[in-house]
C-alpha cells in the first residue's frame, strides 16, 4: 500500500468536522493523522475513535462547561483538544459549532511513517503498543499541550488528518475508561485491526494490520 504524503494530502475541512461527535468519530476511520516536528514525520491510519457528546454525556469534559482547561473543546470544528492524563496526553478533534463543546477522541492509529522516531519517543516496546491506546499514539506522534487549539485544517500546520482509505467493516462499542455515560455506545474501529485497543473479543474478524505486508 501506498503510504501517505505529507506534501500532498489536504486536509480535511472546516464542513467535514462541523457534524455531530459519533457521526465525525465513524467517518475519520481509515483517515490519516500526520505531525511534523522538528524531528521528522510521523503518520498513521486512523483505526479507533471515541466519540463525546454535548448533552447527555456526563463522561465528556464539556459536562462540567467551559473552563480553562477545556475551553478548546468548544472552540471551531476541526481544532484540537488536548488534556492531560496520569503525566501523559489525549488528542480530540472539535465537531460541530462553536461553543457546542463536543468531540472526538483519537484513540488509536496504526503506524505509516515514522516507525523510528516513533520507537524512539515510546521506548523498549513493541510496535503493536506504540499507537494502541490515546495517551501511547501522543507520546509516539509528540503531542502535548502545545498543541491543544491547533487548527487541524490548516496545512501549513503541524498537525492535521487527512482522507484515507476505504477501512472495511467498522465496528461500535462502549467507550473505554470512562465512569459514566458507559451504556452509550460511542467507540468505533476497524474490525480486525491489531493496532486497536481494547479487548480482542470485541472484534469479529481476524487481526491483522493495514500495512503489514507493505513493511
Amino acid at each position: 500500500m501506498t503510504p501517505p504524503d505529507p506534501t500532498a494530502d489536504t486536509p480535511l475541512d472546516r464542513e467535514f468536522y462541523n457534524r455531530p461527535a459519533d457521526v465525525v468519530a465513524e467517518a475519520l476511520l481509515g483517515c490519516y493523522l500526520f505531525r511534523l516536528s522538528a524531528d521528522g514525520v510521523t503518520t498513521g491510519w486512523i483505526v479507533e475513535t471515541e466519540a463525546y457528546l454535548p448533552d447527555n454525556d456526563p463522561a465528556s469534559h464539556a459536562a462540567r462547561g467551559s473552563t480553562r482547561s477545556n475551553q478548546s473543546m468548544f472552540g471551531r470544528p476541526g481544532s484540537c483538544y488536548v488534556y492531560p492524563i496520569h503525566a501523559r496526553y489525549c488528542a480530540n478533534v472539535v465537531t460541530d459549532n462553536i461553543g457546542i463543546g463536543s468531540a472526538v477522541l483519537l484513540r488509536a492509529v496504526e503506524p505509516c511513517q515514522g516507525r523510528k522516531l516513533m520507537q524512539q519517543r515510546r521506548g523498549d516496546v513493541a510496535e503493536l503498543d506504540w499507537c494502541r491506546g490515546p495517551a501511547r499514539l501522543c507520546q509516539s506522534f509528540a503531542i502535548d499541550r502545545n498543541q491543544d487549539g491547533v487548527d487541524m485544517t490548516d496545512h501549513s500546520g503541524e498537525f492535521w488528518i487527512a482522507a484515507g482509505d476505504t477501512p472495511g467493516k467498522i465496528a461500535r462499542s462502549y467507550r473505554i475508561g470512562v465512569t459514566s455515560a458507559q451504556t452509550l455506545r460511542l467507540r468505533y474501529f476497524v474490525d480486525g485491526n491489531q493496532f486497536v485497543s481494547g479487548r480482542r473479543k470485541d472484534h469479529s474478524l481476524k487481526p491483522i494490520g493495514r500495512f503489514a505486508d507493505a513493511r
